[in-house]
C-alpha cells in the first residue's frame, strides 16, 4: 500500500506564487509517473503536469510557462511550482503515483487564489 501526503496549498493574490510538494510512502519500489491534477468546483478533474521517472515532463496548456513540475526520486516526492496564479487556477489540485500497474490519489489541497 502507498500514502500520499500534500502540502503547499493555501490562500494567494493573483500573481502570487505557492508550491506543493506531495510525498509518497508505505511499500515502494519503484516509482513510475508521477502527476498533478486539479478539480474545480462544478468542473471535472483535469490533468495539471506529470513527470516521469527518467524526468520528462507533460503540461497542461494552461499550466505551460507558469508552472513547474519536478521529483526527488531518492525522497519519493513530487513538486509543483505554480507561479503568475491567475484566480482560474482554483482548485483542489491532487497528486497521483503510479507504483507498478497500480495508481494511487492523493487526498487533496486547497488552492485559492484571490484578492
Amino acid at each position: 500500500q502507498v500514502q500520499l501526503v500534500e502540502s503547499g496549498g493555501g490562500l494567494v493574490q493573483p500573481g502570487g506564487s505557492l508550491r506543493l510538494s506531495c510525498a509518497a510512502s508505505g511499500t515502494i519500489f519503484n516509482i513510475g509517473t508521477m502527476g498533478w491534477y486539479r478539480q474545480a468546483p462544478g468542473k471535472q478533474r483535469e490533468l495539471v503536469a506529470n513527470i516521469i521517472r527518467g524526468g520528462t515532463t507533460n503540461y497542461a496548456d494552461s499550466a505551460k510557462g507558469r508552472f513547474t513540475i519536478s521529483r526527488d526520486n531518492a525522497k519519493n516526492t513530487v513538486y509543483l511550482q505554480m507561479n503568475s496564479l491567475k484566480p482560474e487556477d482554483t482548485a483542489i489540485y491532487y497528486c497521483r503515483v503510479f507504483v507498478g500497474i497500480a495508481n494511487y490519489w492523493g487526498q487533496g489541497t486547497q488552492v485559492t487564489v484571490s484578492s
